[in-house]
């Protein structure tokens, strides 16, 4: 394994940040961890001028173009996939079989080489091994087959022993890196807690979460007690992901704007920042993506959550979301997934249009869509967003 470590950041317990071109009076770099050696790969170093696009340009390396990947890029688009899903029928057997998640994962590698790989799987997946039952079926989605919502249920949570529970998940990272090699950076990622306690406690996908609304301003002492059992299992997870392979990790807290601001103050903001801290205990080098849908009102929270990269989604004007969180962060985002259902010149012009926002503002950034890509876009189109953003630097 190699690690690179330059200067050490002033923020505790953070992915450092790169000095930019255009940040006026920040003086920080950055730490990367590049993982050059895995079990599966059996290479025992690597050269720092190896590493992939994304780790280079977080680190704030010159690079030519920005690395670019997308959000639900492995799956129910692509027609390979369709196909697939009928030998193997169930979400979870293509999630948990090493070898169709590992497939599942390379299939948008090998058609479009985005310069990031995240595994296939679900944010879902290691709560199964903390002693709460699901299931993910067609047309409902998860299922917990028993919501949890008193204090002696809280009891009952295990804590998650990722190498007795997935180690699927850890083999097909390896796998992954071994296939991937410094071609392009391989992700992981977890759902932060409030978002798994939606799940968990609605007891599936819910329109207004009633349930642990309830829960939130009756017995608050019930729902903090699942929240910091599943932040500990979160911590747990990423630093497993970490080991296996993942270079980055992503952190998806999807409906914690159904929150409003002040209760993401006190249920969803303080269990994200003791993620980020803990896990930067123990992999101080690894670079953690915070991603929220419908983000808009929570900018300023998602910086203080500390993460190394904010990703934002459709509904932020970027250059507004950069102003708002400050330059010390790098950007992921942000355009919207629909614009892959229009015209070719439509989706190279907002795809011009977002890198050169970034560039203007001075930021570390990775082009990728403002929320998962669709059902039912069209392969060809998402081909041409890859092909422009992968020739941006020739088309500005």
């Amino acid at each position: 394994m190699v690690v690179i470590s330059l200067q050490k950041s002033a923020r505790s317990g953070s992915f450092a940040k790169a000095n930019m071109t255009g940040q006026r009076g920040r003086s920080s770099s950055v730490n990367v961890r590049a993982v050059a050696s895995v079990e599966a790969s059996g290479s025992a170093a690597s050269k720092v001028d190896d590493l992939p696009l994304m780790l280079r340009a977080l680190r704030g390396d010159a690079v030519e173009r920005p690395p670019v990947w997308m959000m639900r890029q492995a799956g129910r688009y692509m027609k390979v996939y369709q196909d697939l899903c009928k030998k193997h029928t169930t979400f979870r057997e293509r999630s948990e079989n090493v070898d169709v998640a590992v497939e599942v994962s390379l299939q948008p590698w090998r058609a479009f080489q985005p310069d990031g790989v995240i595994l296939f799987s679900d944010i879902l997946t290691p709560i199964a091994g903390m002693n709460i039952p699901f299931d993910i079926t067609a047309g409902k989605g998860p299922i917990i087959f028993d919501p949890i919502r008193t204090m002696k249920q809280v009891d009952a949570i295990t804590p998650l022993i990722p190498e007795e529970s997935v180690p699927f998940v850890g083999e097909a990272l390896r796998r992954l890196r071994a296939e991937v090699g410094n071609q392009s950076t391989v992700l992981g990622f977890v759902g932060a807690p409030f978002t798994l306690a939606t799940y968990i406690v609605e007891g599936g996908m819910s329109k207004n979460y009633t349930h642990i609304k309830q829960l939130m301003y009756t017995e608050p002492a019930v729902l903090h007690g699942l929240l910091q059992k599943l932040a500990d299992a979160v911590v747990t997870y990423i630093k497993y992901q970490a080991d296996a392979g993942a270079q980055t990790v992503q952190i998806f807290d999807s409906w914690a704007a159904q929150l409003s601001p002040q209760d993401f103050d006190i249920f969803a903001g303080p269990y994200i920042n003791y993620i980020i801290q803990e896990a930067k205990k123990q992999c101080p080098d690894l670079p953690i993506i915070l991603y929220i849908s419908n983000s808009g009102a929570l900018i300023e929270r998602m910086a203080a959550c500390n993460p190394d990269i904010i990703s934002l989604c459709h509904t932020v004007d970027l250059t507004e979301g950069i102003q708002r969180a400050g330059k010390q962060f790098a950007y992921q985002g942000n355009m919207d997934a629909g614009v892959l259902f229009g015209s070719k010149e439509s989706i190279e012009r907002r795809i011009l249009e977002t890198t050169a926002s970034a560039k203007a503002a001075g930021v570390r950034h990775i082009m990728n869509l403002g929320h998962g890509i669709q059902q039912g876009t069209p392969e060809e189109n998402v081909a041409h967003f890859f092909e422009v953003a992968k020739s941006v630097h020739l088309r500005q």
